[in-house]
């Protein structure tokens, strides 16, 4: 069945107001601003092979086409997520022909969706020049892009675009929408509310023109439109990470306001699970043993978020957060099961002492005989000194006291009982 392509005023309102020329692209000034290194590479005309890694929504894909434009390469574009190895084929096959003449630009959108084997099949075609590879990705390419493509290419990194960067092409969509009367306050609710995405933007832009009445946008028609536009979480993406990444680090580093800020935007997400998680693993990794109880009262937090569900588990886990931020830290326990874990991941392992072990009596070989184990109850201070670890490594110290008030109590009795020594 023939489909009938989209008329200039069916496309989305992104693709009609998609910047030509540099002089129209917008944000992303540390790359293309006056002198700056990939903007010299445009004007030279001699592309290399590039990729743009960064959030959706920044520019990459119009920069690829305003690249295309400049140098009149044939331009050929693939998306990871839907292109077979036929399509790579295909468009290997206009190289050398009156089609590819002048060279084609292949942009190939959201790469780490390819697997090694059809990247591996481009390899030979960008190695010789015949194809000219833009890739994008919104994830860390030296993580998802095979690295014979890595090494052949150079890798610029985009940036979310400012709040005032996107304004512009907000007042822009809605000029082409029909709406030429439109307020600086709903410009800035729909650039704040999109988090420096374009596309989110004209999306937003694209529903209040729908909706409004008598061709005005009322700044709550403005809100709902740009929370609608912008809700959008890859729960396997670089951004997952790095804003639970961002959320415990604000919690170590007890600043209880950015934490708030962080649990906010996952809970906004919808992701109780990786929020709840986090605080958990949290409270015994950075508070520990300077404040024990805290992972008692941080599960009664998480248990009752779970059983409440959305919106109102924000409570309990906001009373987990500002815990554990005020709280003292002490990763001392996270250290030392380390220690050990590298220990036994490298073979320092060795035999249980005798009188550790769960047998009461000895081959004829054992020069000792008897199972000689010290039963620390029936001493003073209920211990007494005996080997504990193998031999291979019985002078290993795995632990080390933290210097909260706590830990430091806890040390000052383990040298009372010990006599001084450990």
């Amino acid at each position: 069945m023939a489909i009938r392509p989209q008329t200039g005023e069916e496309m989305p309102l992104a693709e009609r107001i998609r910047p030509k020329t540099l002089a129209e692209f917008v944000g992303q000034q540390h790359l293309v601003g006056e002198g700056r290194i990939l903007r010299k590479i445009i004007e030279s005309e001699k592309i290399p092979n590039l990729i743009f890694y960064g959030p959706s929504g920044t520019g990459k894909t119009t920069l690829a086409n305003i690249i295309a434009e400049r140098t009149q390469m044939t331009l050929r574009k693939l998306n990871g997520t839907q292109a077979s190895t036929a399509d790579i084929k295909q468009i290997i096959a206009e190289t050398g022909t009156l089609i590819g003449r002048g060279g084609i630009l292949l942009y190939l959108d959201e790469i780490q969706y390819f697997n090694k084997k059809q990247q591996q099949s481009l390899l030979e075609f960008i190695e010789n020049g015949d194809i000219t590879l833009i890739a994008s990705t919104t994830e860390n390419p030296y993580f998802y892009v095979y690295g014979a493509i890595l090494s052949r290419s150079t890798v610029f990194e985009f940036k979310s675009l400012t709040p005032d960067e996107v304004k512009p092409a907000i007042r822009r969509g809605f000029e082409i929408s029909g709406i030429a009367d439109i307020s600086d306050e709903i410009l800035h609710i729909i650039a704040q509310g999109t988090g420096g995405d374009v596309r989110k933007a004209l999306n937003a832009v694209e529903i209040c023109a729908l909706i409004s009445e008598d061709g005005g946008v009322s700044a709550e028609t403005a809100k709902e439109a740009a929370q609608k536009s912008a809700v959008k979480y890859d729960r396997e993406g670089d951004a997952h990470y790095d804003l639970l990444s961002a959320f415990q680090k604000s919690i170590r580093g007890s600043d209880e306001n950015a934490a708030l800020h962080y649990l906010a935007r996952l809970l906004a997400a919808g992701d109780l699970p990786s929020a709840c998680r986090r605080l958990l693993v949290t409270a015994s990794e950075d508070i520990g043993l300077a404040f024990p109880s805290a992972v008692t009262i941080v599960k009664a937090c998480v248990d009752s978020a779970l059983q409440l569900g959305l919106p109102e588990a924000r409570i309990p886990l906001a009373q987990a957060v500002v815990l554990l931020c005020t709280s003292p830290k002490s990763n001392s326990s996270y250290l030392a099961i380390d220690k050990a874990l590298a220990d036994v991941n490298n073979g320092l392992t060795g035999e249980f002492p005798r009188q550790l072990q769960n047998k009461h009596c000895d081959g004829e070989d054992a020069a000792v005989k008897g199972q000689n184990y010290l039963y620390p109850h029936d001493y003073p201070n209920h211990y007494v000194k005996q080997q504990y670890l193998p031999d291979e490594i019985k002078s290993r110290i795995y632990y080390e006291f933290g210097d909260n008030k706590l830990e430091q109590a806890a040390k000052e009795y383990r040298e009372k009982i010990k006599g001084g020594s450990k």
